[in-house]
């Protein structure tokens, strides 16, 4: 029985709740079909309360309030996608209700889950039933009726957690998008797993992470939408150091007529905003006029769609700081690009970039990311290689976001990024380079070959499950259960250009045998071309392919 929560146990349930997200996050992937299709909820929700869990780990705790607003604070710094943000204004009014409380009790519990549900509401624009606004808002009044005759806080949850089960059940039947998938609502199951990790805590147990132990059989029918169904792009979050006497309620009336899935979270010091939106830049502009900006993600939600239709695997972008031994010696340039591979990363570093960040397809960096990047290269003029068309806003974003005068030059696949580095002549100017690397980039063919990872619909084409797909210049070019039959069709392609070098990155999954026949067959079809390959080590994508 657990009639007080102190700090340190608050600081346990949290950790056990962190565990029990990331050990479900592809589970709740797999399930996320609204606000968008781009399956990424999960992913969204382990690296938010990631970030409370690491604040925690490096605290010593105190009161329960102390616990509670380091977690809230990390959870609103570290929010990422609409669940994430709406999970981090869940324990925002959750720790405002405890302000200045030393222990909570069942009743003051309850109390503060209502109170982080009603933050929660206020802050989304239109709220949506039949998401985790639904589900927390029936588990904390489930919460609240157990606590007018339970002392135990272990049975309180328990309640919360059965009228939470049985409205998750029920999301299916209040929202179309749920329903039209067969789902149930991914952002409210993780919630859900959430609050279980909490449970587990009270009752002595810690969660470990693991793999799940068992498949997961509940899964979005992912083929039911296309890219048209999404009427905004861009998934657009920033975080800004507010000015004082700024209204966060004008900047909400300027969203709300700019895109759908708005959330506004007015806090003391900072505004975090998460919008879908067609019109990023415009906001971030605007943003500007109420402070500075601490921080930017932008992704294109089309493209995250369609990549969670034909692509297989989730990444996050977690480039690791790079050690240096000793102060680096200035440069006239510096150049950050964005790959993905071992191999991939040793040609960008031979060929002279100077800061690399793991990322690309399934796997797209931050803004932060690309920013840290920037700011650790030797040099105050520096040049970024996206290197991927869903990354380049993000990186033309830094452009404002620091002293350095930084180019971005629009890569949109590795093979674009060697050419463009392969242009560099150091005698040129910063415009002259920038020109000859753009213009090298653009002389580019590339192509991608892949497997779906489940059923979809794909520019008109009908696509199975673990069939090879290649995309070529952005467009399905073949599909099929034939490996070479599809790479086949792209040396055909090839051929029609008369290329004078074809490059073949083989992936992480790829033997040298495979990529020697994969060679073989390009080389026949292009018999003038210089063909090489390199064994690029990247994920998702067995070949990349580029013909110039």
């Amino acid at each position: 029985m657990t009639q007080q929560i102190t700090g340190a146990l608050f600081k346990a349930m949290m950790l056990n709740a962190a565990a029990a997200i990331e050990n479900h996050k592809q589970e709740i992937n797999e399930l996320n079909v609204f606000p968008v299709p781009d399956g990424d909820t999960g992913t969204n929700m382990s690296l938010t309360i990631g970030a409370a869990e690491k604040a925690l780990t490096a605290m010593m705790p105190g009161t329960l309030w102390h616990s509670a607003d380091v977690t809230a604070g990390a959870l609103l710094r570290g929010a990422r996608g609409n669940s994430g943000v709406i999970l981090s204004l869940l324990f925002r009014g959750f720790a405002r209700r405890l302000k200045d409380v030393d222990t909570a009790d069942a009743v003051l519990f309850a109390d503060a889950m209502a109170s982080g549900v009603d933050s929660a509401y206020k802050a989304v624009m239109k709220p949506a039933e039949g998401t985790i606004l639904t589900v927390s808002k029936i588990a904390a009044a489930g919460a609240a009726t157990a606590a007018q005759t339970e002392k135990d806080i272990e049975a309180v949850l328990e309640q919360a957690l059965a009228a939470g089960y049985i409205a998750l059940a029920d999301t299916i039947n209040q929202n179309p998008v749920l329903k039209k998938a067969g789902v149930i609502d991914a952002g409210a199951k993780g919630y859900l797993y959430i609050l279980d990790g909490m449970l587990r805590a009270l009752r002595g147990e810690t969660v470990g992470k693991a793999a799940p132990s068992v498949p997961y059989v509940e899964k979005a029918d992912f083929a039911q939408f296309s890219t048209e169904e999404i009427t905004f792009t861009y998934c657009t979050e920033f975080m800004i150091d507010r000015k004082p006497g700024k209204d966060a309620n004008r900047l909400r009336d300027y969203l709300d007529v700019r895109g759908d899935s708005v959330v506004v979270v007015d806090d003391d010091e900072i505004i975090k905003v998460h919008i879908h939106t067609n019109e990023p830049g415009a906001i971030l502009t605007k943003a500007l006029t109420y402070g500075q900006i601490l921080s930017v993600k932008i992704e294109n939600m089309r493209l995250q769609q369609m990549e969670a239709a034909v692509a297989a695997g989730n990444g996050d972008s977690a480039a690791e700081p790079e050690a240096q031994s000793e102060p680096e010696e200035m440069k006239e340039f510096g150049i950050v690009v964005v790959c993905a591979g071992t191999g991939i990363e040793e040609v960008f570093r031979n060929l002279g970039a100077d800061r690399v960040i793991t990322g690309g397809q399934t796997m797209n960096p931050s803004t932060e990311d690309i920013l840290e990047k920037i700011n650790a290269a030797p040099s105050e003029n520096i040049f970024v290689l996206p290197n991927n068309k869903n990354i380049i806003m993000a990186a033309q974003q830094c452009i404002t976001l620091t002293e350095k005068q930084v180019v971005v030059i629009p890569t949109r696949s590795i093979p674009q990024g060697v050419s463009a580095m392969l242009a560099v002549d150091e005698a040129n100017g910063i415009e002259d380079i920038a020109e000859c690397m753009t213009a090298a980039a653009g002389q580019v063919r590339t192509a991608l070959i892949t497997s779906a990872a489940r059923d979809s619909v794909f520019d008109g084409h009908e696509i199975k499950e673990g069939e090879f797909l290649a995309l070529l210049d952005d467009s399905l070019a073949a599909c099929g259960p034939d490996a070479y039959a599809v790479i086949d069709e792209i040396a055909s392609a090839f051929s029609g250009i008369n290329p004078e070098f074809i490059t073949i990155f083989a992936g992480q999954d790829v033997s040298e045998d495979d990529a020697a026949s994969v060679e073989k067959r390009i080389r026949a079809a292009s018999p003038g071309a210089e063909t090489s390959v390199i064994i690029g080590g990247q994920p998702v994508y067995h070949y990349i392919i580029s013909a110039e």
